[in-house]
């Protein structure tokens, strides 16, 4: 019987009962102090039929704040604000882990604790604007991390892993992708270093690895999954020889026995949908190197979901503004249902507009298609 985004899946102890997983998705709603509020909890209750949710990129630290109103896990009220919306969703019989986050260099100052210059493997400034809480500014020139300073933030990926243990999430997956941190140390575009963290793929790939250990010594290796976008331009990330960088990455990722590998597809480029931009390093090229679990992310229709599992390319497909519209995506997809449209400018706005008034389907008026 061929795969499909029906068919159910054994995620390392997890129990899946579809494909379709909820991707990661900012989307700048939480309260005071980075805590997630009320209608964070409704705002996942509502996405609780996916076969797994993966939040929101979730920050580390102070240092790792980039965006206004992004929650973090590094403080105790924020553990508390997440244990809601973990508990709303385990109610409702769903999964979920926590996207850990640090974004290095796309920040601002005034972000940042004390007014500091945000920190990057080299002094090299993303072009574009940050958004900050008096709009949007210019990027500023970011601080190369010191050395002895890397340590430091491994160990905050490890408490953060230890914070989203006690807030409740079944697992954590590690950013890397997108043009933050650790993408950053990864690709020669925005990495100059000359220490042990520079130069060669070897070098630059270390930090991952470190944070890949150090959470894997918090979780079960089997909870924990890695986030790429081998392909992204976005926050002008490049590397002059991306095969060479990310088929040594996935390779090295194997030893650690993770739950998953999650790739973004070359045609997503930030938050936008570039279909005439496919060329790349997709998930098929993962496929005969990754050994596990392997999650695509990118456009997907429930159409070409279903190719992409039916090649035997990915194992989840990971579905992000089509979660966003349609709270009830893995019904509608099962009823061959219309979908709701979402609406572009209310995905980073602060009310509930966008974010969970979006309607659910009417099963009274629907019969099996």
């Amino acid at each position: 019987m061929q795969t499909n985004l029906f068919s159910s899946y054994k995620l390392g102890d997890l129990n899946l009962p579809s494909r379709i997983v909820m991707a990661p998705l900012t989307r700048m709603r939480a309260g005071e102090g980075n805590v997630p509020q009320p209608m964070n909890v409704e705002y996942y209750r509502q996405r609780s039929n996916a076969a797994l949710i993966i939040t929101e990129a979730t920050q580390i630290s102070p240092q790792g704040v980039g965006y206004p109103h992004t929650p973090g896990i590094h403080s105790p009220q924020q553990i508390e604000g997440w244990k809601s919306v973990t508990e709303a969703v385990h109610q409702q019989g769903g999964r979920i882990f926590m996207q850990l986050w640090h974004v290095g260099r796309v920040s601002h100052p005034s972000l940042q604790p004390n007014g500091e210059l945000p920190v990057a493997p080299s002094a090299i400034a993303p072009e574009g604007m940050a958004a900050t809480y008096e709009g949007e500014k210019p990027f500023v020139t970011p601080r190369a991390l010191e050395t002895e300073e890397i340590p430091q933030i491994v160990q905050q990926y490890a408490q953060a892993a230890k914070n989203a243990q006690q807030a409740g999430f079944d697992g954590v997956e590690i950013h890397s992708a997108n043009g933050y941190l650790l993408d950053e140390f990864l690709q020669d575009g925005s990495n100059k270093r000359t220490d042990k963290y520079g130069g060669s793929i070897e070098n630059r790939a270390r930090f991952l690895m470190e944070v890949t250990e150090a959470v894997t010594k918090v979780w079960n290796s089997k909870r924990v999954g890695v986030r790429l976008s081998p392909s992204s331009t976005f926050m002008n990330m490049s590397d002059s020889n991306p095969e060479a960088l990310f088929s040594y990455v996935a390779q090295k990722l194997n030893h650690f026995n993770l739950a998953y590998l999650h790739i973004v597809e070359p045609r997503i480029k930030g938050d936008k949908h570039d279909e005439d931009q496919s060329s790349g390093l997709g998930v098929e090229f993962f496929r005969p190197i990754f050994q596990g679990t392997l999650i695509t992310a990118g456009g997907y229709t429930k159409h070409t979901g279903n190719e992409v599992l039916a090649a035997e390319d990915a194992d989840l497909v990971a579905y992000g503004r089509l979660f966003i519209a349609n709270p009830d995506l893995p019904k509608r997809f099962e009823l061959n249902a219309p979908l709701n449209n979402y609406d572009r400018s209310t995905f980073y706005t602060q009310g509930k507009e966008g974010y969970i008034d979006y309607p659910f389907l009417e099963r009274a008026n629907l019969t099996l298609n």
